[in-house]
């Protein structure tokens, strides 16, 4: 008879796993894609899309992988394994989704780490932007494909790599609760003496009026629409192993969809708030050159690493703002890195059944080595710029698109989830979400992925050689589904059952409900 596997990892209270859930969702995005994108996108008027994506998509997502996870029990590929034997693949998908965006993400947190030590005596000088990309990345004139070592960014990538596996070795209560338990009100604090600081600066109100003075018309635009659906389904970490790794390590009586809300407001919140701060400041910057906020505007490095270097060099306490914003995209971006690389240990842990610290191991040095050997040199750059674009779009949204039609359409597990979720939440779901989930996310999805692929088509990315794109972003997006094929094939320890026992579920939850 087979040996049954011993039960998993389990979070201590159902605090822990909210805050470690808002860790995950809380990232680089929410700081520095939410408020360009808002901006960009209708001002006010975006809002009205954004919650309507909240709502009918991001939240109703977050509810299916916390009920794939929570219901059977395990990582990414066991947890669909054990749904339908088949869709295995579709979890190991999402684990080397994980795989990739950690290598890069980890590079970002470590640039971020510098800047906050750059910031005390402002280190970039008069021109940021020369400081970033010659002085600090060293980026090579030509897009390509380089191996000159820069020495520079290895030891931030090597610390940022050892915090993170240090902690995810630790466990789930020791590493992953502990670290959120203090990271997450630290960033919240942080943040919030960085907004009020912003808003006393001269110009701040111009930034405000430029974010949220609502362009009404932009609302008969679809891809204003399909912009807010797109933050939210990143901004909310759902779609690719992350969420429902986590949910997995809940205990049997837990109210998911009352956690489900208040993660979903609390990113959604958090969001709100870094569109204050990083606008307050921006209208400062475009004060102080006579400038349009419209012309200061920007996003992801070029907002972090550039604009916000030269606000600080002028702004009144410049110094204590630039180490309070680089802090809180180091914590924000850590947080979110924990989690990323979780589920990749939690999957090859259930595969092959050793300890969570060899686990950590045999993931963890592999990851290490490519992000110091691909992001510590002259084209590092490059490789991020392509790869996040392209692993983002197909990886994520593709990955989330054939995994709820495979749920919803193929094995026809979307009624079980609806039930699992309802036996102890305090906010029941019903057809509504089970129409929300199984019809209008695949919609959405499907146009997303269609409307870039045909952008893609028609010209190339950021006019980046094909050659590039067909290695990093093309060829990069497909060897992760060949990929997960392959991981698909390879054995299962001995000790674990990889069919699901619904009976025995049903016996586990009737013994704590008595309890």
């Amino acid at each position: 008879m087979e040996k049954r596997a011993p039960r998993q990892e389990s979070f201590n209270s159902r605090n822990y796993f909210i805050l470690a859930a808002i860790g995950s969702a809380v990232g680089l995005g929410n700081i520095w894609r939410f408020p360009y994108v808002a901006f960009k996108n209708g001002g006010g008027a975006f809002i009205l899309p954004y919650l309507i994506a909240l709502l009918a998509v991001g939240i109703p997502l977050l509810f299916f992988d916390y009920a794939l996870g929570h219901r059977y029990r395990g990582s990414a590929p066991l947890s669909l394994r054990r749904m339908g034997r088949w869709t295995e693949s579709l979890g190991w998908w999402q684990v080397m989704v994980c795989f990739v965006i950690g290598i890069y993400y980890a590079a970002i947190i470590g640039w971020a780490g510098m800047y906050t030590l750059f910031s005390i005596n402002q280190a970039w000088g008069s021109d940021p932007k020369t400081f970033l990309m010659r002085d600090f990345l060293h980026v090579a004139d030509t897009p390509g494909v380089g191996l000159d070592f820069v020495p520079s960014l290895f030891i931030p990538i090597l610390v940022v790599w050892a915090v993170t596996l240090i902690t995810v070795a630790l466990g789930v209560n020791k590493g992953l609760a502990m670290v959120n338990k203090i990271f997450m009100p630290l960033l919240v604090v942080m943040f919030l003496v960085l907004v009020v600081q912003s808003l006393f600066l001269p110009g701040a109100g111009t930034g405000l009026d430029a974010l949220f003075t609502p362009k009404w018309g932009a609302l008969g635009d679809p891809a204003v629409w399909a912009a807010a659906f797109g933050q939210i389904f990143y901004s909310l970490s759902v779609g690719f192993g992350i969420m429902l790794t986590y949910s997995s390590y809940l205990k049997r009586r837990t109210d998911l969809t009352g956690s489900g809300l208040v993660v979903g407001f609390a990113n959604s919140g958090f969001e709100l708030l870094a569109g204050i701060g990083v606008f307050a400041a921006l209208g400062f910057m475009a004060n102080q050159a006579g400038l349009g906020v419209s012309d200061v505007a920007g996003q992801g490095l070029t907002l972090a690493f550039v604009a916000f270097p030269t606000i600080i060099s002028q702004a009144p306490l410049g110094s204590l703002m630039g180490v309070l914003f680089f802090a809180s995209l180091t914590v924000a971006g850590l947080t979110s890195l924990l989690s990323i690389v979780e589920v990749v240990v939690s999957a090859v842990r259930d595969k092959l059944g050793i300890p969570k610290v060899q686990a950590t191991l045999v993931i963890g040095i592999p990851m290490t080595i490519l992000s110091i050997f691909l992001l510590s040199t002259t084209t590092g750059l490059y490789f991020l710029d392509i790869t996040d674009e392209f692993v983002n779009k197909y990886g994520i949204l593709g990955g989330a698109l054939a995994c709820i039609i495979a749920t919803v359409w193929f094995v026809r597990k979307l009624p079980v989830l609806r039930d699992h979720l309802n036996r102890f939440s305090s906010f029941k779901v019903g057809r509504g979400w089970m129409a929300l989930v199984g019809v209008a996310s695949p919609l959405v999805l499907g146009y997303m992925l269609i409307n870039d692929f045909i952008g893609k088509l028609g010209k190339p990315y950021e006019n980046y050689p094909q050659h590039l794109l067909v290695i990093f972003g093309w060829g990069m997006s497909a060897a992760l589904i060949i990929i997960a094929v392959v991981l698909t094939l390879l054995p299962w320890r001995r000790s674990i059952r990889t069919d699901f026992d619904e009976q025995n579920n049903e016996h586990e939850v009737s013994e704590e409900v008595s309890a």
